[in-house]
């Protein structure tokens, strides 16, 4: 782990705190969920329910999240071992990784990546294989023969995030299919991190599609989600496994021995919040969607070139016409310059030159907060 400092979000938020500027750089939204979901916290609470709960999670969390894979996704998954809930999307990743990975396997993951990928890779003792996502005509792409070279006798998984961070690109199905194919020829497990599934815009190229959901998939995939980023939760991390058993309880042996058990008061909420009529998550991803563009709009104002972002909490931007160079640098100087917080989204690629220009934004704050950063960025 000596390569892995501070995680470049902590370091943000600390510059954005010691300057008073606005923090767009960490992904967490400054509203609360569902009132619904807050209210069955307080009475799980106070009714006893603060000891540990049962290792796989409470019964009716799992069947919460059974329900909502079969109505959202036509995914049928037995809540009786064949999901299990864990401390957020990020342990779910490590457990999963960590289970099913020894020394010198390698695992194929689209750059730029989540940072928590690269360090559960490597506590696994395996081989990060990246595949580059670059920008092109104000999007993300990939080159199937890259994704094909990635690929090898040692492959173990693929690691996949779609609508992925930082990008806010949604995998188009055609894209889904070549991963699927080539998962089938190497005999590789997916293992797919969805928490922004209920944020795929309406002007988005397609819509949200789990890999497990395709032709022989659902057999090698572990696919994962939580509660934080679509319920406004993310200081709670309730995330959940699907899948199929052999996968399921490995991914479990690991997860006993991470944090044992988490957030038992919290379980039953969250149940009460997959629950929630469809109408939420539309409203829900309606009002990002309008965050998303009036943000949009401030930066292309600003002078950045901006690149579209089909979901997620964040929009990417192009540095290069404001003069930028260096992503680390601009974000590190855009505090004092003025007044707001951004994240470099180099730090997140194996090939740094290919995000080298390339800051990431987050939307998911209130309209005032937008508002305030699109006042501020106008003084560039």
């Amino acid at each position: 782990m000596r390569p892995f400092g501070t995680t470049i979000f902590a370091e943000m938020s600390a510059l954005a705190a010691r300057t008073g500027a606005v923090n767009l750089g960490q992904g967490f939204p400054d509203t609360d969920g569902p009132t619904a979901m807050l209210d069955a916290a307080a009475a799980a609470i106070h009714s006893g329910r603060n000891q540990y709960p049962p290792g796989p999670g409470v019964p009716e969390l799992r069947a919460a999240v059974s329900a909502h894979q079969k109505a959202f996704w036509g995914l049928d998954y037995d809540p009786d071992g064949e999901i299990i809930v864990t401390a957020g999307a990020t342990e779910a990743i490590a457990a999963s990784i960590l289970a099913l990975c020894e020394a010198g396997d390698e695992v194929v993951c689209f750059e730029p990546y989540y940072d928590s990928y690269a360090a559960s890779i490597a506590l696994a003792g395996a081989v990060r294989r990246p595949v580059t996502l670059r920008a092109h005509d104000g999007g993300y792409g990939f080159d199937p023969a890259e994704l094909r070279a990635a690929f090898g006798p040692r492959t173990r998984l693929v690691l996949l995030n779609s609508p992925h961070n930082p990008t806010g690109k949604v995998f188009t199905p055609n894209e889904l299919g070549q991963i699927a194919a080539l998962c089938e020829e190497f005999d590789a497990v997916a293992v797919t991190d969805e928490v922004y599934e209920h944020l795929v815009f309406t002007d988005a190229d397609a819509p949200h599609v789990p890999i497990a959901s395709l032709p022989g998939m659902r057999a090698r995939t572990l696919q994962i989600s939580s509660a934080g980023k679509t319920f406004s939760c993310t200081g709670w991390k309730i995330g959940w496994i699907c899948g199929p058993r052999d996968l399921v309880s490995a991914a479990l042996r690991v997860k006993q021995f991470l944090t044992f058990v988490n957030a038992g008061p919290l379980q039953p909420a969250v149940a009460v919040a997959l629950d929630s009529p469809p109408s939420y998550y539309e409203q829900f991803r309606d009002g990002l969607q309008r965050k998303r563009d009036r943000l949009c709009e401030g930066l292309t104002a600003a002078g950045f070139a901006v690149l579209r972002s089909e979901g997620t909490y964040f929009v990417t931007a192009d540095i290069t016409p404001l003069g930028g160079t260096d992503g680390v640098d601009f974000c590190l100087a855009l505090p004092e310059r003025c007044g707001v917080v951004a994240v470099p989204t180099q730090v997140f690629y194996d090939d740094a030159s290919a995000g080298r220009h390339i800051v990431r934004f987050a939307f998911c704050k209130r309209d005032e907060v937008i508002e305030e950063a699109i006042t501020r960025l106008r003084r560039l």
